[in-house]
């Protein structure tokens, strides 16, 4: 939102980064060069592109704190090179210590994939991974509400996005050789709090995603 009159959003933009640089130098002027000579993160955070959950201000952390990659609904799909790319040079070169998946309520992805109207462009397409869960679990997604209903399966994309990021190389070879955590969660738009989502699985299980997935 523009601050005066006549002045843009991305003016307005502009004068709070410069007011954000000056303070955060004057409270602290060693922090923008020690960002300048490297980052060491120890989160992954994959999210929704949504302007209302932007990881670093709902973690209550600093630039340097959490690698990023968000897309529309938080989909994490196994032939997204993007996302791949992320989790490659995080998990491998930057060797963060937990990956979280994370979605959040009232999400228009999640929105759009209960409703049966044409979104139009790639959305649709982008779209398939969460209505085919929407499928999937009808029977249970039909006895809820509508707010409920959009929680729902809300968790189930993080599950699900957990599930693919165990079944990725990169990511078991960390999980078992330095014991990198995968976790997911659901950011409450209305409360500003974080639920973790359980996305656990039994040893035999993770035994047989090891044994067909992992790299010899």
């Amino acid at each position: 939102m523009a601050g005066q009159a006549g002045e843009s959003a991305f003016q307005h933009a502009l004068q709070c980064n410069h007011k954000w640089a000056d303070d955060t130098h004057a409270n602290d002027p060693d922090f923008f060069p020690t960002c300048a000579k490297g980052q060491a993160p120890k989160i992954l955070w994959l999210g929704c592109s949504d302007s209302r959950a932007p990881e670093t201000t709902i973690l209550g952390m600093k630039p340097g704190d959490i690698f990023t990659h968000r897309n529309i609904a938080n989909i994490i799909s196994p032939t997204d090179l993007s996302l791949l790319s992320v989790v490659e040079f995080s998990v491998f070169h930057l060797k963060v210590q937990h990956i979280v998946v994370c979605g959040h309520t009232s999400c228009g992805g999640v929105a759009g994939s209960l409703a049966n109207g044409k979104l139009g462009g790639p959305l649709d397409i982008w779209l398939q991974p969460m209505r085919a869960l929407r499928e999937k679990h009808a029977a249970q997604l039909d006895k809820m509400e509508q707010g409920e209903k959009m929680t729902a399966l809300s968790k189930m994309n993080v599950s699900a996005g957990v599930d693919v990021l165990r079944r990725i190389p990169t990511v078991i070879d960390a999980m078992r050789e330095r014991g990198l955590e995968v976790h997911g969660a659901i950011y409450n738009l209305g409360s500003g709090k974080l639920e973790q989502v359980d996305c656990g699985e039994q040893d035999d299980a993770a035994k047989n995603r090891e044994t067909a997935f992992e790299r010899r």
